[in-house]
């Protein structure tokens, strides 16, 4: 740990990633999906929507990252969580990637743990299966922390970890704060990131909300009809930047700002204004010493809610105007709640690195109501300096964090 003490702020770069998502497995995987506009949603097998309006999510190949995560730690990987078999793909990744990263601390955001150990709990309970031996393993792998120490367990790694559940911020809530934690000079290596992985209450639980399509999902489209669910987890290594010079690390990117606001309008809607996603922006602006001319490319908290992409989209087009082009990645993979915002910034660095705007996938007629650049249906190649990452959720909470090229 750096001495708090010091008071010059330090500056903060991105040395790994790892990211696993129904994209692909990996860096390679998810550049050359995102490229393609891959659209990596599929029916739902894992239990019964008959009876739901959505059948549909973002799916991660459970069987392959199996393999994967076997072949890399050398064990029988079925038995693990889903959630904990995406955290040590991700940390694999990040290890290969910066061998000589330590981190020491982990700040992780996730909304649901291993939720779908609590539902056969809860089940259980009802149904008077009280004596089940499956039971402590239900219980000890229910808690959201549990995929976090199966990552540390197979890296291996012995920092403390903190867990951030802000809901659909989480993700970024988590680099941002580990961003701040780097350049106050509180901590030289910090990994963070995010993860969440389906379950049945919580696909069940949008439905219900009618927040989720039956159709495709489309972000900021005129005919916009919902959201669809996703899953997946990224891990980015924060360090500050001269301690990885010294080091020779691989340097990706820099994170440079980091801005929150809470609108506290309704529990589930955003305030209509715009307000808190403009704020969110404004502040992960300035934060990072950047004006709004400056960003090349806005990865999009997108949706394709009615109210979200109503509200996103009017900040948007008030701060920035048609110059900057916009897109939702959530567009080919779904929403994956508290682990949005990390793997979206993962794909932003990839963007950066790549110099390339991702799309924005099913695409058909913008919504009259503001005017955006969106980079509609096909990835285009282009000079990428500065990228900004939202992220907004449930209550209001709404987060932004600024990425820049290496070399700025």
């Amino acid at each position: 740990m750096i001495s708090p003490s010091a008071s010059q702020a330090h500056r903060v770069a991105v040395t790994a990633i790892g990211v696993v998502s129904p994209l692909g497995l990996g860096s390679e995987e998810t550049v050359r999906a995102l490229r393609a506009g891959h659209d990596g949603v599929a029916p739902v097998m894992a239990f019964d929507v008959s009876k739901t309006r959505c059948k549909t999510a973002g799916l991660v190949d459970v069987a392959k990252l199996v393999a994967r995560v076997g072949a890399v730690n050398g064990e029988r990987a079925h038995h693990r969580h889903p959630a904990s078999l995406m955290m040590m793909a991700a940390a694999s990744e990040v290890r290969e990637g910066d061998r000589g990263f330590d981190p020491e601390l982990l700040v992780i955001g996730t909304t649901s743990g291993g939720m779908s150990f609590g539902e056969a709990f809860y089940r259980a309970q009802v149904e008077k299966k009280r004596r089940t031996p499956a039971r402590a393993a239900w219980l000890a792998n229910y808690l959201p922390q549990k995929p976090v120490l199966d990552a540390e367990e197979a890296w291996p790694c012995a920092a403390p970890s903190q867990i951030i559940a802000n809901a659909c911020a989480s993700g970024t809530n988590a680099v941002g704060h580990a961003f701040r934690l780097v350049r106050a000079g509180q901590y030289r290596r910090v990994l963070c990131g995010g993860y969440d992985a389906i379950s049945e209450m919580v696909f069940v639980g949008f439905d219900s909300l009618q927040a989720s399509t039956a159709e495709k999902i489309r972000p900021f489209d005129k005919a916009r009809t919902g959201l669809v669910l996703g899953e997946g987890a990224a891990l980015l290594a924060l360090e500050e930047m001269e301690s990885a010079r010294r080091r020779g690390a691989p340097i990706l990117a820099e994170v440079t700002g980091y801005g929150i606001s809470t609108d506290n309008h309704h529990l589930t809607q955003p305030h209509p204004s715009g307000i808190g996603p403009r704020q969110a922006m404004e502040r992960a602006l300035a934060d990072a010493r950047r004006a709004a001319a400056e960003v090349d490319y806005i990865n999009a908290h997108g949706t394709a809610t009615i109210f979200n992409d109503a509200t996103e989209g009017t900040a948007i087009a008030e701060l920035f105007g048609e110059r900057v082009p916009v897109s939702s990645t959530k567009s080919m993979m779904g929403h994956s709640l508290g682990a949005a915002g990390a793997i979206e910034a993962a794909f932003s660095v990839l963007a950066l690195r790549g110099q390339f705007l991702p799309p924005n996938i099913h695409f058909q007629e913008l919504d009259p109501a503001w005017r955006l650049n969106i980079v509609a249906n096909a990835a285009r190649d282009a000079q990428l300096r500065c990228v900004l990452s939202n992220s907004f959720g449930f209550g209001g909470t709404n987060a932004t964090i600024v990425i820049e090229g290496a070399e700025s």
